[in-house]
């Protein structure tokens, strides 16, 4: 027989969610073990009873209005449900800025299984009919992470319920693969990548793992409540050479614009133009505008010049050269890509 795949807890909690809000009255424990998926996998009714029990506080705790029902008679017909009236969400009334948070926290989620639900919660979302001369407040902070793979998922579950792990990995300095045993503390994004912070049961010692260099899946190796993240852990001082040395770009900037530039770098004094030697019409045109010079601290070359070329004509690059170029590269293929469709 084929090993039983087990419904995650996640999963469990959101199809506990679904079914106790669209049930038309409410819905008796027997009633959610035998039609909510996860629970029939609880080997006991006694194993059911502390399963239930645990996610309906653990909904309470997260807002989720669940009510008893009692209708008077036997034990066994009391019923659950959500009450719709504490639960349903108001009528939206987002700002520009909040619809931009919005859309960057769903642009960071790009694994397969969610990346649909949040494109169409956007979609639904975006009827507010935000204007686009808005777009420039969140301009520049469009997270470019690559996806997580399937390691994410069991990663997050080991974490929530402080279960150790076993995976391979794959060590850049020496080539080899091989198996880790670790105690998950945190999964965090940096340089374009995720990675994993936990303390290694081998080495004896904390260590961070890229997730795309595990190798096949991650496999829960322990009991539940075996150890104890601890609530200080620094991220950046674990990941602070994720992203690569960091150089220092010289922008000129229209007033008030950019704001993500600007909210990372230092402004300085203001110049008429730019550098000399304007190659572009953008260019030449901005000869004559009065702009902040920028300063702004950056790891990765190309994401930097992919956000700097999302700003168009309101921010220009004065330095280094080899920023400069990949801007001017990605203008001048903008400019033939709608050429080539005029």
């Amino acid at each position: 027989m084929g090993e039983v795949t087990r419904t995650p807890p996640a999963e469990r909690l959101l199809n506990l969610v679904i079914a106790l809000v669209n049930t038309s009255t409410a819905m008796s424990k027997q009633q959610i073990r035998t039609s909510v998926a996860g629970y029939d996998q609880a080997p006991t009714v006694e194993a059911f009873e502390r399963m239930f029990e645990r996610d309906k506080d653990t909904l309470r705790d997260l807002g989720v209005p669940i009510v008893t029902v009692d209708p008077g008679g036997h034990a066994d017909e009391i019923g659950y449900r959500v009450d719709q009236d504490a639960y349903a969400l108001g009528a939206l009334d987002l700002t520009p800025a909040e619809l931009g948070v919005l859309s960057l926290a769903a642009q960071l989620w790009q694994d397969r299984s969610i990346a649909t639900d949040t494109s169409r919660a956007l979609t639904k979302i975006r009827a507010a009919d935000v204007a686009e001369a808005a777009t420039d407040i969140v301009a520049g902070l469009a997270p470019r992470v690559s996806a997580a793979g399937g390691a994410l998922g069991p990663l997050l579950d080991a974490i929530g319920t402080a279960t150790p792990v076993r995976f391979g990995y794959h060590a850049a300095n020496t080539g080899e693969t091989a198996q880790r045993h670790v105690e998950p503390w945190r999964v965090a994004a940096r340089g374009g990548g995720w990675y994993l912070i936990g303390h290694d049961r081998e080495r004896r010692a904390p260590r961070s793992y890229r997730l795309s260099r595990m190798v096949g899946s991650v496999r829960l190796a322990g009991a539940a409540g075996e150890y104890t993240v601890p609530a200080d852990v620094d991220v950046d001082a674990f990941l602070s050479t994720a992203g690569g040395p960091e150089q220092v770009a010289r922008l000129a900037v229209l007033p008030e614009r950019a704001g993500a530039v600007r909210a990372r770098g230092t402004v300085g004094a203001t110049v008429r133009g730019h550098a000399p030697g304007s190659t572009t019409p953008m260019e030449a045109e901005a000869e004559a505008e009065v702009r902040d010079v920028v300063e702004v601290p950056y790891g990765q070359l190309s994401a930097m010049a992919d956000e700097i070329a999302g700003y168009g004509a309101a921010v220009v690059v004065l330095g280094p050269t080899e920023l400069r170029e990949a801007v001017l590269e990605r203008l001048r293929a903008a400019a033939r890509l709608g050429a080539d469709r005029g």
